[in-house]
């Protein structure tokens, strides 16, 4: 690599770190304490937390995380974050709001330097780069899903089509091995954009193949093969776990799929934070505010328009529209084929993530529009013109989003926890069905003392956990303490503030039949709790 280069990728990894902690500046004025205001947060610090805990203690048990207890595979309930979990494993000792705020930046920033790195493939262009990496890093998309970590790490995909365009130039086994990995990284990363990128880079090898395909066919196809494989055995390993739990949770219904994917309007509507097309009166609905921008948009129809489209040009524009009729679900025409033939799709309930696709291949088309305006003016109007698309892209883009403080240490009742015998916890009153997410909190304060805990919060819930909930509902009943027995619980925690003195002495009365003692009152973080002991 040229002195010039290293300066540039340097400069451009600079540039989207910056602006990365600039975008996101509310979780940095103390991002030892602060994060987005969301239940999911709790769920991150919890899945990190877990996965180095695991990595410790039992590797063998990585998926039976310690809730819903006495559940197994817990970890595959949800996106198991294997990627994340690893590069923050080395962090497990340090703040864990600290380590979840870089691991939400760091992947939007390293986002933005891939895809200045297919930009500048495609176009030759460094400002083309730039502005296709800042429309990717900092589109609308991104502070939609501010609170959900795994839709962060959108990395490999840009990185996994540059490979594949220097697989098809040049027919190398490298090129082909550095596509598999991308692939299998961003299923390692993202389940969900694991699944998509796989589809979209299989209709992208059948359409970049006639126009990109310097090589013979019989030298391209074995490393085109190689690349095929390497992320279906990934995936076939990591899909073990989610097998054994889609037997017991079966299919996303029809009509959550539907809640969940996209509407042609909601590529018109932006977050509410968004200070510019942001309306908090009339928010929309959540993870399905999808506008990408006006300027990018208006980039790539330049592209388009100006001149007359390249064959690489046409093929990302066919692969937009594919990835934008994806995300209608089943009001599109291409998911219901797929989800008909893989049962992989079946699994997923927001389609309208593949939003950041469509964001993706309008990048590209921009960058195109950015090389087809300047291509003939001078270097300083080049930059002239780049600074200011830079600038009106980040001032389109910029959002606020609420940020609260979440708990970096053990509050005394869970530190208390962490000195006594290993043993069941369950926390009372149990959330009601609308409110799940209070098992997010008490899963991450559990990472304090890693005992199994009855409670938990997931994407998706076992049935025996929904059961366990309504039978502990009306907590100190009857089939409320049977329940508790047959769980082992050994611990038992009374949130007082959720209870009138009266119902606390019938509390007291109810749990001394199951043979449990207080052993104090503690300060839970939020509110007073007592403590119980089986004896």
């Amino acid at each position: 690599m040229t002195h010039a280069r290293r300066i540039t990728w340097a400069g451009a990894a600079l540039a989207f770190a910056v602006l990365a902690v600039v975008m996101t500046w509310p979780m940095w004025r103390d991002p030892g304490t602060l994060a987005p205001q969301h239940q999911d947060v709790y769920f991150n610090m919890w899945r990190l937390r877990w996965f180095a805990h695991a990595l410790r203690t039992s590797p063998a048990q990585l998926f039976d995380g310690n809730i819903f207890h006495p559940e197994r595979d817990t970890l595959a309930y949800s996106d198991a974050m294997l990627l994340e979990g690893l590069v923050a494993a080395p962090l497990s000792g340090l703040n864990p709001v600290l380590v979840h705020n870089v691991m939400m930046v760091l992947p939007i920033a390293a986002s933005g330097v891939a895809m200045f790195a297919l930009g500048w493939s495609l176009t030759r262009s460094r400002g083309a780069g730039l502005l296709a990496g800042i429309a990717f890093a900092f589109a609308p998309f991104r502070f939609e899903h501010i609170m959900h970590m795994e839709i962060q790490w959108t990395i490999w995909m840009p990185l996994a089509f540059l490979a594949l365009h220097r697989l098809l130039e040049t027919g190398r086994w490298r090129d082909g091995l550095a596509l598999g990995a991308m692939a299998a990284l961003q299923i390692l990363s993202c389940i969900y954009y694991g699944i998509f990128l796989a589809t979209l880079l299989g209709a992208g090898t059948v359409l970049l193949f006639a126009r990109d395909r310097l090589a013979g066919w019989r030298r391209v196809l074995p490393p085109i093969a190689a690349a095929a494989a390497i992320p279906l055995v990934v995936s076939a390993l990591y899909a073990i776990p989610y097998g054994r739990v889609h037997r017991l949770v079966g299919d996303r219904p029809i009509e959550e799929v539907h809640t969940f994917s996209a509407q042609p309007a909601n590529y018109l509507a932006a977050p509410p934070g968004n200070w510019l097309y942001g309306n908090p009166s009339r928010p929309g609905r959540a993870e399905r505010r999808l506008y990408p921008g006006a300027i990018v948009t208006l980039l790539a129809l330049a592209g388009l328009l100006l001149r007359r489209p390249t064959a690489r040009q046409v093929a990302y524009l066919l692969l937009l529209a594919f990835a934008f009729d994806m995300s209608l679900g089943y009001s599109g025409l291409t998911y219901p084929l797929l989800a008909h033939v893989a049962s992989a799709f079946r699994s997923l309930r927001a389609l309208a993530r593949l939003g950041i696709f469509v964001v993706l291949f309008l990048s590209v088309l921009a960058a195109y529009g950015y090389a087809a305006i300047v291509r003939t003016l001078g270097p300083a109007v080049r930059l002239a013109i780049c600074a200011c698309l830079a600038a009106g892209m980040i001032a389109e883009y910029w959002t606020n989003f609420v940020v609260v403080e979440f708990p970096s240490s053990a509050p005394p009742l869970y530190r208390a926890l962490a000195h006594l015998p290993k043993g069941v916890v369950a926390e009372l009153p149990v959330p009601s069905t609308d409110q799940f997410g209070i098992g997010a909190r008490r899963a991450y304060l559990s990472t304090f003392h890693w005992f199994p805990i009855v409670d938990g919060y997931s994407g998706n819930f076992p049935s025996s956990f929904l059961a366990r909930m309504d039978r502990l509902k009306d907590f100190p009943s009857e089939r409320a303490l049977r329940q508790l027995s047959r769980d082992h619980v050994a611990y038992v925690i009374v949130h007082a503030d959720a209870y009138t003195p009266q119902a606390l002495e019938t509390v007291y009365g109810r749990l001394a039949e199951l043979g449990m003692t207080e052993l104090g009152r503690f300060d839970s973080g939020e509110s007073p709790a007592l403590l119980f002991v089986r004896r």
